[in-house]
């Protein structure tokens, strides 16, 4: 099997070669925090690089729950002229483009000034930073309710816009993954204990969404093979999901790894295994592929055609491209030349693993920002340099987040004549209750 052969979906719609661009988190809205001209600037570089498949960064469910400032947000009432432009200019030259849905749950940052959401009321363990993060409330079965709701929202949204799919983030210890995880699920209810009762939100989710979007509207599932943490979400348990998920209309299943605590998505796992140093996770991957009904993709590291082959080779069916899609956004049609690119970033060995994980995330910004302005990438960017300017930029955008927020309660507010409404049931502009 080749890289450029195409690959048909369950749903039969077709990806045009079996080479991914995976979702990274972009930050590049605009004030009303919809796609911003830059960001669909970066997303034409994409798509004219030639990649089958194009996998949006995070796209928030929930105004009140953002992955970082800068995010964009789609939920009820939100106009979709951008989100339009958005999905044409990835299927400009023949790709899919699929929207990555996403709540974060624990994972967003106190300063953002938002309740935190969780499974269960357990903070994250980041050492010193784990003060960044606040202690999350507990989800109440009605907030349960709301959350898969707007990911149903955001989803048929998405297919009026003419997105080909949407992929539901279940990874990287975001809400979804919380719930998979036994070190973030303490419940005792029908949405914790035993990995069936864990896995329901997952489930649920995606039954929902599919139900309400067309036949041929790709829905895809992003998964850690294992949260790199003693006692967490391990392979095991992936294998099972997927063998769930096989009894679902699921297009595709990508495999991840990793979390804040565990940033196994850079390579950097904190049970003691030693990850590949390309292509991390492809001996979960080639492992789940047996069991799996629907396509798996794998994403991690790659950055070479000859590891792409190696991941065909192995009986998964896409590869998935991050950083070296950063450095090159060409890099499949010039894989297709014939040339033998590996673009990269170098690691950051500092002895601070939640602050190399922020730098490297830095790093891989960087390079998305030159991309958005019409330049070229830097790889050898000074991480430190990378860093400060992102911090710098964050603290910017979070103010920013935090008067729009303001705002558009303030709005709520005097329209409705009420006094502040709850999280619990509050209706701010565009949100449905």
């Amino acid at each position: 099997m080749s890289p450029f052969d195409s690959l048909t979906l369950p749903n039969g719609s077709t990806v045009p070669n079996r080479i991914a661009k995976a979702a990274m988190e972009e930050n590049m809205a605009d004030a009303g925090h919809f796609p911003s001209a830059e960001l669909l600037r970066l997303y034409q570089a994409w798509a004219d690089g030639g990649a089958g498949l194009i996998i949006t960064g995070n796209v928030m469910i929930d105004r009140r729950a953002m992955t970082g400032p800068g995010g964009v947000v789609l939920e009820d009432g939100t106009p979709l002229e951008a989100f339009r432009n958005w999905a044409r200019i990835g299927r400009s030259r023949g790709a899919q483009i699929w929207l990555q849905l996403n709540h974060p749950g624990r994972q967003m940052m106190k300063n953002m000034g938002q309740q935190t959401l969780a499974p269960s009321a357990v903070p994250l363990d980041l050492g010193k930073h784990s003060n960044l993060f606040a202690m999350p409330k507990a989800m109440a079965e009605h907030d349960i309710d709301e959350v898969i709701a707007r990911f149903v929202t955001a989803a048929k949204l998405a297919e009026q816009a003419g997105f080909s799919g949407v992929q539901i983030h279940a990874a990287h210890g975001y809400l979804i993954s919380q719930f998979l995880s036994p070190l973030s699920n303490r419940r005792t209810d029908r949405w914790g204990g035993s990995l069936q009762n864990r896995a329901r939100l997952s489930i649920e989710t995606v039954k929902a969404v599919r139900a309400a979007v067309a036949p041929g509207f790709s829905v895809a599932v992003k998964l850690n093979s294992a949260d790199f943490q003693r006692g967490g979400f391990d392979a095991a348990d992936a294998k099972t999901v997927v063998e769930m998920l096989n009894e679902l209309p699921v297009d595709l299943v990508e495999l991840s790894g990793g979390s804040y605590e565990a940033p196994a998505m850079q390579g950097d796992a904190r049970d003691g295994r030693t990850l590949a140093r390309e292509a991390y996770f492809l001996d979960f991957a080639r492992d789940i592929a047996g069991v799996a009904r629907m396509p798996v993709m794998v994403t991690g590291g790659i950055r070479r055609i000859g590891i792409v082959q190696q991941v065909l080779d192995s009986g998964v069916a896409i590869a998935g491209i991050a950083t070296a899609l950063a450095v090159r956004p060409d890099l499949p049609n010039a894989w297709r030349r014939g040339e033998d690119l590996r673009p990269e970033v170098a690691p950051i060995r500092w002895k601070s693993k939640p602050m190399a994980s922020l730098a490297a995330m830095a790093v891989v910004k960087f390079q998305l920002r030159r991309l958005s302005r019409g330049g070229t990438a830097n790889p050898n960017v000074s991480p430190l340099k990378a860093l400060l300017l992102a911090q710098l930029r964050t603290a910017s955008l979070t103010r920013k987040y935090r008067r729009w927020i303001a705002s558009s309660a303030a709005a709520t507010t005097a329209s409705h004549g009420t006094s502040a409404p709850s999280r619990a049931n509050a209706r701010v502009v565009g949100m449905p209750r």
